[in-house]
C-alpha cells in the first residue's frame, strides 16, 4: 500500500497558511489537472482527486487541526469508517464546484459546460451541516478499543419525498434564469480582451431545477429532524480531547444535498486508580515500612486486570518501577507506553506507647541512620529516565 503524501506538500503550502492561501493553492493545482485540460489522463485525475482530499481536510478548521495532530492517521482513526480519503469526481464537484468559477477567471477556462469548472451545476440541495457528539471512554475501552452505538438526534432524508422535497418526481421544472446549468455567466470587455465570469444561479441557488410543488411533510426541505443509531469505530489508543469524523453521518442536506459530518469528540473517564501521562500509565504503591525491609510481593492494578510484583528488600521510598508494556497504544504508530509504579512507604502519623519506645530505641541504632549509596539515583534523575 503506498504511502499517503502529506496534504500541505500536495497543495503547496506552509502549514502555517491562511484559508485563502489555501484555497488560492488548491485552485491552481486542481487547474492543472483538471479532467478537462486532461482528458483521458489517469495520472492527472489522481491527482485532482489528491488535491481535493487534501483541500477537504485543511480547509475545515476541525480536520485541519485534527490532522495537525495526528496526521493521516487521525483522518481514519486507524480503521475504516471516518473522513478523509475515498473522494469520487461527483464528491469533488459536489462539494468544490464553486471553487471553480465563483467571480473569476477560472471557469473560462472550461467555457462550454461539462461536469466542473465553467458550466457544470453545482449538484442538487444544499450540504448538511456537520454535527458533534461526546463520547465518554473507560481506560480499558481506550487501551483496546471499542465500538459505540450512539442515538444521534439530527435531521435525516424525508421518507415521504426521499429527500427530493417535492410532491413527486415530476414536480420539478428548469430553471428560467440559467437554463438548468445552475450557473449565470457573464461577458465583460477589458484591455485584455474578453473576461467571463460565472455565478451561482440567484434563483435555483445553482441546482439548475426548481421544485413546482413542494412536499408536504417536509415543506420542500426534503429532510425532517428524527434521530438515527450510529455505529462508531474507536480506535484504540485515542486521547482526551482527540477528534474523530464520520463523513456523511452529520444533518442530512436539504433537497438530497450531501449530508456533513459526523465530529466525535474522546472523553476519558478517570479511573480510580491509575493515572495516564502519554502513553504511560502511572500508580502509587503504598507500602509498610517491614515490607519495605524485608520485601515482599504486592498486587496492582493495570488497565489490562491485576499483576504482580516484587518489592526488593531494602526498597526505599520513591523507588520507580516499570512495567513494560502496559500502558496505552499508540494511534499513530506500533508504539506502546509502559506503566509506572512509583513506591511510598507509609509512615504513620499516630503511634501507641509501645510503638515509640520500639522506635526510640531504632533511632540509636547506626544500621536506620540515613546513608544513601553515591550511586542512587536522585529524583530527577529518576525522572529523566522514565521519560528518556
Amino acid at each position: 500500500m503506498s504511502t499517503k503524501r502529506d496534504y500541505y506538500e500536495i497543495l503547496g503550502v506552509a502549514k502555517s497558511a491562511s484559508q485563502d492561501e489555501i484555497k488560492k493553492a488548491y485552485r491552481k493545482v486542481a487547474m492543472q489537472f483538471h479532467p478537462d485540460r486532461n482528458p483521458n489522463n489517469k495520472e492527472a485525475e489522481e491527482k485532482f482527486k489528491e488535491a481535493a482530499e487534501a483541500y477537504e481536510v485543511l480547509s475545515d478548521a476541525d480536520k485541519r487541526a485534527q490532522y495537525d495532530r495526528f496526521g493521516h492517521a487521525g483522518m481514519n482513526g486507524g480503521r475504516g469508517g471516518f473522513g478523509g480519503g475515498g473522494m469520487n469526481m461527483e464528491d469533488i464537484f459536489s462539494n468544490f464546484g464553486d471553487i471553480f468559477g465563483n467571480d473569476d477567471i477560472f471557469g473560462s477556462f472550461f467555457g462550454g459546460g461539462g461536469r466542473g469548472g465553467g458550466g457544470g451545476r453545482r449538484g442538487r440541495g444544499t450540504r448538511g451541516s456537520n454535527l458533534r457528539v461526546k463520547i465518554r471512554l473507560t481506560y480499558e475501552e481506550i487501551a483496546k478499543g471499542a465500538n459505540k452505538k450512539i442515538k444521534v438526534k439530527k435531521y435525516v432524508p424525508c421518507q415521504h419525498c426521499g429527500g427530493l422535497g417535492a410532491k413527486d418526481k415530476n414536480a420539478f421544472q428548469t430553471c428560467n434564469t440559467c437554463g438548468g446549468s445552475g450557473q449565470v455567466r457573464k461577458v465583460t470587455q477589458t484591455f485584455l480582451g474578453q473576461m467571463q465570469t460565472v455565478t451561482t444561479c440567484p434563483t435555483c441557488h445553482g441546482e439548475g431545477q426548481i421544485i413546482t410543488s413542494k412536499c408536504g411533510h417536509c415543506k420542500g426541505e426534503g429532510r425532517m429532524y428524527g434521530e438515527e443509531m450510529v455505529s462508531i469505530d474507536i480506535p484504540a489508543g485515542v486521547q482526551e480531547g482527540m477528534q474523530l469524523s464520520m463523513s456523511g453521518k452529520g444533518n442530512a442536506g436539504e433537497r438530497g444535498g450531501a449530508p456533513g459530518d459526523l465530529l466525535i469528540l474522546i472523553e476519558e473517564e478517570p479511573h480510580p486508580e491509575l493515572q495516564r501521562d502519554g502513553l504511560n500509565v502511572a500508580y502509587d504503591l503504598h507500602i509498610s515500612f517491614p515490607d519495605a525491609v524485608y520485601g515482599t510481593q504486592v498486587e496492582v492494578p493495570t488497565i489490562d486486570g491485576k499483576a504482580k510484583i516484587k518489592i526488593p528488600a531494602g526498597t526505599q521510598s520513591g523507588k520507580i518501577f516499570r512495567l513494560k508494556g502496559k500502558g496505552f497504544p499508540s494511534v499513530n504508530s506500533y508504539e506502546k507506553g509502559d506503566q509506572l509504579i512509583h513506591v511510598n512507604v507509609w509512615t504513620p502519623q499516630h503511634v501507641s506507647a509501645d510503638e515509640k519506645a520500639m522506635l526510640d530505641k531504632l533511632q540509636t541504632s547506626d544500621n536506620f541512620k540515613p546513608n544513601p549509596e553515591k550511586s542512587e539515583k536522585g529524583f530527577f534523575e529518576k525522572v529523566r529516565d522514565i521519560f528518556s
